[in-house]
């Protein structure tokens, strides 16, 4: 039974959301807000049940069929995708980095449009919060949380598009459409000043009755990935070891079940998007599912991702004696069979799952020509139907997890230049590679080189499709050469020489999508044009 502060009122939030929030004026602009005053003076932002009920609105997190957002587990998931680890039948993700990008694209608008919703939501507390009479401790920790929700957008944001409008209060339509871009260097510093004010009201943890509300390590968590996207190593290492030195999370043993429903109130999450299965649900499960359980196979993995995982040794598949070209599945990291599904090989509900081409099987591959690799995403998806239920999912997904925190520990170490050890090993990717259900050999290496290339591996293989590759591809600046090539799908042949029947490279895998990113260009996506055409102060990224 959930018992999540967040999904407990969001329902009863949503109409005092469109009163608060949206207003009763036409919009000209993402930006554009009625002044709403009148409304909330009279008749809200008296009581700490007021208050609760706001600020459950600020955790809105987009259930169903909403549009992209930094939020949502498609939207996050689809992140991913843009970075090189697969595509989508509507071919989403390569429209944005194959370098046909444009301001127009409705994809990366919605980003930007929904960013600015909650943006919205969250500058209307913050502006009347201080009306509420109620505890001042728990207001201050209201007011923190609702702050680290605005930082988080602002940093991802600024993260995608460069300089955006810094607005921190809410706007009349006049101002809306006339505001200008700050610089990504001084939305990011508004972003730490914000995050290093929050984190220390925030507490370290919360009981399960607040499962989903923003804690302090969330708070650090977010400082973090900011520090080393600025590449201030020894901060982010401050700001990591911090959520270390709490001693309340944890490594799970468990890992294809740590996604699942019964796993929502582990110490390995730290800040997760929340939902409530019949109240507030999403759709993700339509999408993940292939068609053989009913769902859409909607997301395709790239063979790239999986060449990723090690073998069983510890061994990259181009070093290790246990890799079999003729059987490239076997002996690997645990962690691919739990996270893609894989051809007469994954079993999930007690079916085995096929995608083999010229059968009448519904998930093979050449039922959608071009735009199916034949992998599908087997994270996240719930051993349980009346659970994972296509339409009507309750499950929660990971926003941050535990092993971020090690393993951004670990990076911002080895980049500031302080020593590595054994121990520091131990206790940082040892302790991800060695959960009892992945259980990979031990990290040993102290060489630079070496260790830099097994924490950008373990970080890909750990979270994939959780929506940390294309910021990671991003501050490593290889976010072009991960996107501009060839991509390939599952394996075909053995034989590639005399294989006819699909165009496979010349190790059997089908040649599937190619993508052309522009470098110095589509490092940051573009400013929309809706947007523009509204306010003409709104400058444009370079080369759009």
């Amino acid at each position: 039974m959930k018992k999540n502060y967040c999904n407990s009122m969001i329902f009863k939030t949503g109409i005092i959301l469109v009163l608060l929030v949206l207003g009763t004026g036409c919009k000209k602009s993402f930006l554009d807000k009625e002044p709403l005053d009148a409304v909330s003076d009279a008749t809200f932002w008296k009581t700490s049940a007021d208050a609760t009920l706001a600020l459950n609105g600020c955790y809105n997190t987009g259930a169903g069929w909403s549009d992209e957002d930094f939020w949502s587990p498609k939207s996050l998931l689809i992140l991913d995708l843009m970075a090189g680890d697969g595509s989508e039948k509507e071919s989403i993700p390569d429209h944005v980095t194959d370098g046909t990008l444009n301001p127009s694209y409705w994809v990366t608008g919605a980003y930007w449009k929904n960013s600015y919703k909650r943006i919205a939501t969250e500058n209307n507390f913050l502006d009347h919060i201080g009306n509420v009479t109620m505890d001042a401790s728990q207001k201050a920790i209201m007011i923190a949380e609702v702050r680290t929700l605005r930082a988080y957008e602002y940093f991802n944001l600024a993260l995608y598009f460069g300089g955006v409008p810094l607005v921190q209060h809410v706007l009349t339509i006049a101002e809306a459409n006339s505001v200008t871009r700050a610089s990504q260097a001084d939305v990011w510093a508004f972003v730490e000043s914000e995050l290093k004010a929050s984190y220390p009201v925030l507490p370290h943890s919360r009981p399960d009755s607040e499962n989903g509300r923003i804690t302090s390590a969330a708070a650090l968590g977010i400082l973090g990935r900011l520090q080393m996207a600025e590449k201030k190593w020894a901060d982010a290492a401050v700001s990591y070891k911090t959520v270390i030195d709490y001693n309340y999370y944890i490594v799970d043993p468990k890992f294809r079940q740590l996604f699942q429903q019964s796993s929502e109130f582990s110490h390995e999450f730290i800040m997760t998007s929340q939902y409530l299965k019949d109240v507030y649900s999403n759709v993700l499960f339509i999408y993940l599912t292939p068609e053989t359980w009913g769902g859409w196979h909607q997301f395709s993995p790239f063979n790239e991702l999986v060449k990723d995982y090690e073998c069983t040794d510890g061994k990259t598949i181009d070093a290790s004696p246990l890799y079999d070209k003729n059987n490239p599945y076997n002996n690997r990291d645990p962690r691919l069979d739990a996270t893609i599904m894989i051809s007469d090989r994954t079993v999930f509900r007690g079916t085995t799952f096929s995608s083999k081409p010229g059968t009448t099987l519904p998930d093979r591959l050449n039922e959608y020509p071009g735009v199916w690799s034949g992998y599908c995403i087997f994270k996240f998806l719930e051993d349980d139907a009346t659970v994972g239920q296509l339409f009507n999912s309750g499950t929660n997904f990971p926003l941050i997890r535990y092993p971020e925190i090690l393993l951004g520990y670990l990076e911002s170490q080895l980049e500031s230049g302080a020593p590595i050890t054994q121990s520091l090993l131990d206790q940082t990717v040892n302790k991800v590679r060695g959960r009892a259900a992945v259980n990979m050999p031990a990290v040993t290496t102290t060489d630079a080189t070496a260790l830099r290339a097994i924490i950008r591996r373990e970080r890909h293989v750990e979270f994939a499709f959780e929506g940390l590759r294309y910021y990671d591809c991003l501050r490593w600046g290889i976010i072009g050469s991960e996107n501009n090539r060839q991509f390939t799908g599952m394996k075909l042949t053995n034989t590639p020489s005399s294989y006819t029947a699909y165009p496979v490279d010349a190790d059997g895998y089908y040649v599937y999508k190619k993508r052309n990113f522009v470098t110095g260009k589509n490092e940051l996506w573009p400013i929309p044009q809706s947007e523009r055409d509204i306010n003409k102060n709104l400058t444009q990224n370079p080369n759009y």
